[in-house]
């Protein structure tokens, strides 16, 4: 028994020593192939070559230690021992055909052109015999930068077996040699081969597409869509447009090409809401008024209609320019409601419809109740957020400050490091400044400028300067104050209100750098209000009181959309236009500026 145990006791310890020495073994060749490749990185070709030949000898078999001992011999011009190393490795693997590439690569680096080129064709030859091997050619090509060969190396080895798919390493290689229109083709390629790269192709072609419709590549791009879209219609080339114009924000184009889509296959309308949703976030009601109208008319699902109704009536409030055309809104929530009820079904209605009592119609209160009820109608933190958010806002515009403050601090606190929770945050630092208490304003706009959110960062960044840059050397705030409570008017839409007290605001701090902040403010009321003159006179003073300030940019963009939308000055839209274009290179409007500029030049046709 004890004889037994002992013999046990030893194979395992025996078992125990081997592996513990392999062990011992292999992290010693992973810490050597380490400093191996941080001399390589280095640029310390002799040490690493020392290492790597070390590593070779034990182990011929990688590739790594191979092709990195090869070009450290070649980087330090020792063609001698390249060579030595070459014929060496061929000789033990004669198999392995991407060395007739190495060879010629090594020949081509001692200036040896013509031989090395034989040595390139009897590797594309290989290919003629097996064109699975054009993946391990092509690859030698692609690695000694030998980008021509490499594209011969992968097409010839698909146009002799249509099975191989190496579209993709042919459109990187084309994308090296700034052959846009190849590159482009190859992409496309892989999607009619497979639409299942779409989303791939969708990545890769998107570095070179811009938001400017004019941009070369854009236009290439949508080129050479159309004429697959001609020859071939398919479901991907009309999603490929859709996304294009999207970048463009060309919103109703890309609905055009998403109802192609789906009267093709008529299983999906999210695409179409989606274009709806974008386009209503940029403010093109038009299209999203086209896009919900035609959801609502080719389902009968009643949670898409509800969501294609939520929009509609959304579009309606933001164009409304009559008292018959408010009235008919309530009516149509009072008929859904009536329809569909109050309910969990109906959330987004019912916050819809409290901002519409309260903004519109002037009925906080009512839109108050509702909103409070709406909380006990959801288990979900993120709905009770969206309400608690909004009845925020509706507790702000009936001036219950302190109140609507809690509501956005629940959410910021029950929500941590969600987008709510951001969005929060900034209606605390916005009401905070509303209420005069600019300090907690800019601490929590501190955070918030770093948001993941660029709206809101944009957002936090712009009240951020403001405040901070008008209570320097104002200990008591006055001027600041003073505005805030135009800006408050202005948010419960008291526009009379809020451009008198903008009024007293230029008269009472003059020549303070308040000035161009009342200024530009008390514009934007006026275009509201139809005063389009006294907006255009308000944007001139700015440029004319600082020419390079940072709301400069701003007052050119806006003086252009007055010329050409309501003063019918085309002229003088162009001139503004053109003033960002040359003037404000890095300004958030040069690409419309580009855009509307050359419609009005008439070199765009809609």
């Amino acid at each position: 028994m004890c004889q037994k145990f002992f013999d046990i006791s030893y194979n395992d310890m025996q078992y125990k020593i081997i592996v513990f020495f392999f062990l011992i073994s292999s992290i010693a060749i992973a810490q050597n192939a380490s400093l191996g490749n941080m001399y390589f990185e280095r640029g310390d070709y002799v040490q690493a070559a020392s290492i790597y030949k070390k590593l070779y000898q034990k182990n011929d078999v990688r590739q790594d230690y191979f092709k990195r001992l090869l070009s450290c011999y070649q980087k330090t011009e020792n063609f001698d021992d390249a060579t030595k190393l070459l014929n060496l490795h061929l000789k033990k693997y004669r198999r392995q055909h991407n060395l007739l590439v190495e060879i010629g690569y090594n020949l081509e680096l001692q200036k040896k052109k013509e031989e090395a080129i034989t040595y390139y064709q009897k590797a594309l030859e290989i290919i003629e015999n097996d064109p699975f091997q054009g993946s391990i050619i092509g690859r030698a090509f692609e690695e000694n930068h030998l980008i021509d060969y490499a594209l011969q190396a992968y097409q010839r080895a698909m146009k002799l077996n249509p099975k191989l798919n190496f579209d993709m390493n042919v459109a990187f290689l084309y994308g090296e040699k700034a052959d846009v229109e190849n590159m482009f083709n190859s992409y496309l390629n892989m999607i009619e081969k497979n639409e299942q790269y779409y989303s791939i192709v969708q990545r890769y072609t998107g570095r070179f597409i811009t938001d400017d419709s004019e941009s070369e590549n854009n236009k290439l791009f949508k080129k050479l869509l159309l004429k697959r879209l001609q020859l071939n219609p398919n479901n991907a080339w009309n999603k490929l447009l859709s996304w294009l114009y999207m970048q463009e924000k060309e919103y109703n184009k890309a609905l055009i090409q998403e109802k192609a889509v789906y009267r093709r296959n008529g299983e999906d309308l999210s695409r179409i809401a989606d274009v709806g949703n974008i386009a209503f976030t940029a403010k093109d009601y038009t299209t999203t008024n086209a896009a919900f109208s035609y959801i609502f008319e080719n389902t009968q699902d009643h949670s898409i209609i509800l969501n294609a109704e939520y929009y509609l009536l959304n579009v309606a409030i933001k164009t409304a320019s009559s008292k018959k055309e408010i009235e008919n809104i309530e009516q149509k929530f009072e008929e859904l409601f009536n329809k569909y009820g109050y309910s969990n079904s109906t959330l987004d209605l019912q916050m819809a419809y409290a901002d519409f009592l309260t903004f519109t119609k002037d009925k906080p209160e009512k839109a108050i109740d509702i909103l409070k009820e709406a909380l006990t109608q959801t288990t979900s933190n993120y709905q009770h957020g969206d309400i608690k958010l909004k009845l925020g806002d509706v507790l702000v515009y009936s001036n219950k400050f302190n109140q609507a403050l809690i509501n956005y601090s629940q959410v910021q606190t029950s929500l941590k490091n969600s987008s709510l929770a951001q969005t929060a945050r900034f209606k605390v630092a916005q009401t905070s400044y509303f209420k005069g208490d600019f300090k907690w304003a800019l601490s929590q706009l501190k955070v918030l400028k770093k948001s993941t959110s660029q709206l809101i960062a944009n957002d936090a960044l712009k009240l951020y300067l403001l405040i901070s840059n008008n209570i320097i050397g104002d200990t008591l705030h006055t001027s600041l104050k003073m505005y805030a409570k135009a800006d408050v008017l202005a948010y419960q839409n008291k526009t009379e209100a809020a451009i008198d007290t903008l009024n007293l605001v230029l008269k009472k701090f003059k020549g303070s750098i308040i000035e161009n902040e009342a200024l530009f403010k008390q514009a934007e009321l006026y275009t509201k209000t139809n005063k389009y003159t006294l907006a255009e006179n308000n944007y001139l003073k700015i440029i004319e009181n600082d020419a390079t300030g940072i709301l400069v940019d701003n007052c050119y963009f806006n003086l252009a959309e007055l010329y050409k939308n309501y003063l019918g000055d085309n002229d003088k839209a162009k001139e503004m236009y053109q003033k960002i274009i040359f003037e404000f290179p890095n300004s958030i409007f040069l690409v419309e500026a580009r855009k509307e500029f050359r419609k009005l030049r008439g070199d765009i046709i809609n």
